[in-house]
């Protein structure tokens, strides 16, 4: 789920929460315009102008956002499958082509928040291709659709009164309120509360730009960083490789060793790569089981998490900084194959049945589903790694 802005599209685990009037109907648009002009009402009463306010006038509701809230399964793709695509070769020249032509700019942005240019590069690459693809849609429509629908109407309430602000402060229009379904903005893709809270007026032109200023859109991206933890001169992953004879169970973002102590486990850093100094902690990353690519994952890697908690996608973005930053491209492992997504969906719900909480059954690989399999593998006597496979499947099909 993003809580930090990229994708507001992916991954949520938010609890439903219904607002006072109007919201509970996820079929019926009919109460839509009463429902609008009540949040209006509520909006002047918080203080926002009428201009602002007016902004809102002649919105109609928007099925095909509801449509694609309710269809989302891109992180259903493994972690290769998803890297291997958004790790592409022209991202890495671009990305690259870019740290240099804007280098003044990166060292200010190092110097005042001490976030690495690659890291800043990776999240602006991923998100819009370096603000090639902002979206279409008109953002205020597609908040005000999702305040309404019934799923989750407090956030998108709270998002769409936060885009009031934006107005208000004379940041962007609600003409320029452009972008992807979900109602996210800019380059980075920041939601309307993280434009309003953490948004930067960089080029010192009075106004926090993130959708046509280069600097405010990545000085905002380091604030917001830093707001979520990221530590100043500190390492986020590295590639290693792992012995056959690990204890597979140690494999765990909620686990965290010493460098030294994974050594000592047998785990050494890959060719290209760098670990850092000894008494760091950090965490054995196994995206794909233990057949699959391994990272150590440290602190500032779980402010990928706190930016979007997909799992895959947090994970491709911290690998794709590596690769900004001079890692080489990273080892596929011995062969490990994700399960087809209509499998996930089967092995979520036989782990469902045995009583362990893997959230909704909808083919994604998320923290609920690891936390399920892994004590599912440790009840049955299998390598441990958290990665469902068909062995695991095969065995709960049986009902071992």
């Amino acid at each position: 789920m993003r809580k930090a802005g990229l994708q507001l599209a992916t991954f949520f685990a938010l609890t439903v929460s219904a607002l006072p009037a109007f919201a509970a109907s996820c079929k019926d648009a009919s109460g839509f315009p009463a429902w609008l002009q009540s949040f209006k009402q509520e909006a002047a009463q918080k203080g926002h102008s009428s201009q602002a306010i007016a902004a809102l006038d002649g919105l109609s509701y928007a099925p095909d956002v509801v449509a694609k809230d309710r269809a989302q399964n891109v992180f259903s793709q493994s972690f290769l499958e998803f890297s291997d695509r958004m790790v592409a070769k022209y991202r890495m020249q671009k990305g690259a082509q870019l740290i240099k032509q804007n280098a003044k700019l990166f060292d200010r942005i190092q110097k005042d928040y001490g976030v690495p240019a690659a890291v800043l590069v990776g999240f602006w690459g991923l998100e819009t291709d370096f603000g090639a693809n902002l979206g279409d849609m008109p953002t205020l429509r597609s908040l005000a659709t999702l305040a309404y629908d019934c799923r989750r109407p407090q956030l998108f309430h709270d998002q769409l009164m936060a885009a009031l602000t934006v107005i208000d402060r004379g940041d962007l229009t609600a003409a320029q309120m452009k972008g992807p379904w979900a109602g996210e903005l800019g380059q980075v893709q920041f939601l309307a509360t993280h434009y309003r809270d953490f948004a930067v007026d960089y080029d010192g032109d009075g106004r926090r730009d993130l959708i046509k200023s280069t600097p405010d859109v990545l000085a905002s991206a380091a604030n917001l960083l830093v707001h979520e933890g990221w530590q100043r001169n500190q390492p986020w992953l590295t590639e290693v490789r792992v012995p056959a004879n690990l204890d597979w169970s140690q494999a765990d973002l909620q686990i965290q060793h010493p460098v030294s102590t994974w050594k000592k486990m047998g785990v050494s850093v890959a060719p290209g790569s760098k670990l850092p100094e000894a008494d760091m902690k950090a965490s054995l990353l196994l995206p794909m089981g233990r057949n699959g690519p391994a990272f150590l994952a440290y602190q500032n890697y779980r402010v990928y998490l706190e930016w979007n908690q997909s799992f895959i996608y947090a994970t491709t973005a911290a690998y794709y900084a590596t690769r900004l930053a001079g890692a080489p491209p990273v080892g596929r492992g011995n062969g490990a194959v994700q399960l087809p997504y209509k499998e996930v969906v089967e092995l979520q719900k036989l782990l469902a049945k045995r009583g362990h909480d893997v959230g909704k059954a909808d083919g994604m690989i998320g923290a609920g589903t690891r936390a399920a399999v892994k004590a599912m593998q440790i009840e049955l006597g299998m390598p441990a790694d958290s990665y469902p496979d068909a062995a695991l499947l095969q065995r709960l099909r049986a009902g071992s």
